[in-house]
């Protein structure tokens, strides 16, 4: 089974059963990919779900992420700040590396760096990569 740390707004394009993206939605929901989230991330996808559907829309989605047992809770113990421009997305970097995801799908341009860092070793997807992938 594929492990990722998924990018809220690569959440968000995911969620829309007419989304190309809708793949990996369903994976998840399917018990075909684990999601690595920290209770950052999910406070993240919460405040920006409300703002972009509603606050309801909002809480379906969480409960149903944190109802699933292919969700991956991860409390990093590091932080290793490997994104310098936007801090705010280590979140999803540190995750992912104590969360032993296979990859960071994201389609944020701040996250490019990970591609020079030799350690720790950090690979990234972009949604349109990794969908074509599964």
């Amino acid at each position: 089974m594929r492990r990722i740390c998924l990018d809220t707004n690569c959440l968000l394009m995911t969620l829309p059963s007419r989304s190309v993206y809708h793949k990996v939605w369903t994976d998840f929901l399917e018990g075909k990919l684990e999601i690595c989230v920290s209770n950052d991330i999910l406070l993240e996808y919460e405040e920006i779900l409300s703002t972009h559907a509603s606050p309801y829309i909002a809480h379906i989605v969480i409960e149903t992420l944190t109802n699933h047992d292919n969700l991956i809770k991860v409390e990093p113990n590091w932080h290793f700040e490997l994104i310098k421009i936007d801090p705010d997305d280590n979140k999803f970097v540190d995750c992912a590396i104590c969360g032993q995801a296979e990859y960071i799908v994201s389609n944020d341009n701040h996250f490019k760096v990970l591609n020079e860092i030799d350690f720790p070793v950090v690979s990234l997807r972009t949604l349109q990569e990794f969908v074509k992938e599964i």
